[in-house]
């Protein structure tokens, strides 16, 4: 039995003494234990495939900050090195492919990934991290969505537009579809194999859905995370977060999954309107409030728990933590949140 269990209690709609609190990229940057680990190692990826490091990093936040959750350490993009696309992450710049999606061929070159077997090195950090945590705080587990997944592989970086991976929707769009639903079944294998290592939760990341049209988003990313969701929510909890996306909200309420995040340009009471009742929802603070000083960060902190209201809500930022924020601050608004009281 968990001894903290409030966000699994929140994600389900159970009744909960206070808004449980975790944060995207929790563990990184922002920690010099993180940072003393990471140099111990040659860099970001091989951290990442270093399970025993791994679950030392994804362990630190819950030790240091007093977080609800802890969320394993990894990254988006092992899912398209497994299926035979491998990437770099170059410093100060982000990740990197040497070589890209452009044709059918590419395309079936591609192997659908298997789980526990491609991705193992994620799974024996899940089941390390279990053990660390000795049954304190769950342990949410993630991917990145198929669509967020294809823009990488046909981008070959990061972007503004992702012009080349919109342009092969549009131009190749059977292609994508093909390419999509490789991706859709790597990703469900993967995720069924970090909840068999003992992930409590699950998170699918759309970084990029704001850059798709309503239509496209629908054709191309929402009816694969329909299916991720299916197959995933009836095992643990699942959250989707597709920042950016204010134009699918509505839909998020009626697909099989337990909480929908939302990033801090979607309006709390509005969001709850469009989304209905019956979904938990996560978020929403602007990351750049923690640059704030501790009076304004309390009181936006507040503002924004009053907003969500005691039911249904888990507190996050909009975004993942930017890594020259002070660990201080960061402490601050857990700690603002743990103590706040309806």
């Amino acid at each position: 039995m968990l001894q903290n269990d409030l966000i699994l209690r929140a994600a389900k709609g159970e009744k909960t003494e206070r808004t449980p609190v975790w944060m995207m990229r929790q563990a990184g940057r922002i920690l010099p234990e993180y940072r003393l680990v990471r140099s111990k190692m040659g860099g970001f990826i091989e951290l990442v495939k270093s399970p025993e490091f791994a679950a030392e990093v994804t362990v630190q936040p819950v030790d240091i900050l007093g977080v609800d959750a802890a969320i394993i350490f990894s990254d988006i993009l092992v899912i398209p090195e497994a299926m035979g696309l491998p990437y770099k992450m170059v410093e100060s710049k982000g990740p990197w492919f040497e070589n890209t999606i452009q044709s059918a061929a590419d395309i079936e070159k591609l192997k659908i990934a298997d789980g526990p077997n491609d991705l193992h090195y994620v799974c024996e950090a899940i089941r390390l991290t279990k053990s660390a945590l000795s049954n304190r705080v769950p342990l949410i587990g993630f991917a990145g969505a198929p669509w967020t997944l294809l823009s990488y592989m046909v981008e070959g970086s990061g972007s503004k537009t992702f012009s080349k991976a919109k342009k092969f929707l549009y131009s190749e769009s059977k292609q994508a579809h093909l390419l999509l639903e490789k991706i859709t079944q790597s990703v469900i294998s993967y995720l069924k194999a970090q909840v068999e290592a003992g992930a409590d939760m699950i998170q699918i990341f759309d970084s990029w859905a704001g850059v798709l049209s309503p239509d496209q988003y629908r054709e191309f990313s929402l009816r694969y995370i329909t299916r991720i969701c299916d197959e995933i929510q009836p095992l643990v909890p699942v959250t989707v977060f597709a920042k950016d996306a204010h134009f699918i909200r509505k839909d998020l309420g009626s697909i099989n999954c337990a909480t929908i995040g939302l990033d801090w340009t979607m309006d709390i009471t509005e969001s709850r309107a469009m989304i209905g009742n019956e979904k938990t929802l996560q978020g929403n603070l602007d990351p750049c409030l923690l640059y704030a000083d501790f009076a304004t960060i309390k009181m936006e902190t507040e503002k924004m728990l009053r907003a969500f209201g005691p039911n249904r809500h888990i507190a996050n930022l909009g975004h993942g933590l930017y890594p020259d924020t002070d660990v201080e601050k960061v402490k601050f608004f857990v700690d603002t949140v743990k103590n706040f009281r309806f």
